[in-house]
């Protein structure tokens, strides 16, 4: 009997745990279910469908959407221009990054002000970067051309011209993210054992010989994992788009998630921006498996 009735208590006691934990976790899991779980099967439901939100008359059409989609000429240019600026910002980001923080590493004075001024972009809010840029970028008015009068360059018409448009958009998406790419590589510097270094010079290896031969593959992981956030981060950059050139001029800037706004929002086709939704979804996730499939073998030796 006294075995039972601990056995009953034991249950009674874990049912009350579970009670509580539930209770707990509530809000966190109607706002994940509500913002986040619904909109990702909703979409995909609609995906295949033709919905108009006003009336709310929904028509399935099976894979007209996806169809569609492939065979319109505007979205393999609004998918290259997205191919375009991710190519454009990370390379440039991630090699500047790195020699930034290879430096500031070094004992130098105002190293913490330089840290923090150059972090300082990643956490003003991209829209209100966006319009400072945008003045930056006035052809009449704008800093830039201000600075590039004095090399002897004309003035550059840079939110109006196409291939200056998308030259611009990289420019400020490598001084948006620059800054968190820094404090990581600055990191992962600081978590390399100093006798490896003193190793090399007794062996009379220079600062060259130092940096490509121990500071890159130590960074491996580091490198890994900025790779593939800076990639994902790219492919869905949207607000300095909106806000610097709305996806002009000529459709030169305007790149996947714009796109999706457009129809979602502009031309209220929610069928046809989910469809593109979900095949930037596909693109990420094949990118960054390939990613995590060869460079997991590079960096960890794993197979």
């Amino acid at each position: 009997m006294f075995q039972t009735g601990r056995n009953i208590n034991k249950k009674s006691y874990k049912r009350g745990d579970f009670l509580s934990a539930f209770l707990f976790l509530s809000p966190t899991l109607v706002i994940f279910t509500t913002f986040i779980l619904f909109p990702v099967f909703f979409s995909f439901y609609l995906s295949f469908h033709s919905w108009n939100m006003f009336s709310g008359a929904t028509t399935f059409i099976g894979l007209e959407n996806y169809t569609r989609m492939f065979q319109s000429s505007e979205f393999w240019q609004v998918l290259g221009n997205t191919a375009v600026y991710t190519i454009g910002t990370i390379p440039i980001n991630m090699a500047l990054s790195l020699w930034v923080a290879h430096i500031l590493n070094k004992k130098l004075v105002g190293r913490k002000f330089l840290r923090t001024a150059f972090f300082a972009p990643v956490i003003i809010s991209p829209v209100a970067a966006a319009v400072i840029w945008r003045w930056m970028y006035d052809p009449n008015f704008g800093l830039i051309n201000y600075s590039i009068s004095f090399l002897g360059i004309d003035a550059v018409n840079w939110l109006n011209e196409p291939t200056a448009a998308m030259f611009a958009l990289i420019i400020m998406g490598v001084w948006k993210t620059f800054g968190i790419n820094m404090v990581l590589f600055s990191a992962g510097l600081q978590g390399i054992p100093d006798n490896y270094f003193e190793a090399a010079e007794l062996d009379g290896a220079g600062k060259w010989a130092k940096f490509w031969h121990i500071t890159i593959p130590m960074l491996a992981p580091t490198t890994f994992f900025i790779l593939i956030m800076s990639m994902i981060s790219s492919f869905q950059v949207f607000d300095i788009v909106y806000v610097l050139t709305s996806g002009g001029p000529m459709g030169s800037t305007k790149v996947l998630v714009f796109y999706v706004y457009e129809y979602a929002f502009k031309f209220f086709e929610m069928g046809y921006a989910s469809a593109i939704s979900y095949f930037l979804f596909a693109v990420l996730f094949v990118l960054t498996m390939a990613q995590v499939k060869y460079l997991k073998s590079k960096v960890y030796g794993a197979a």
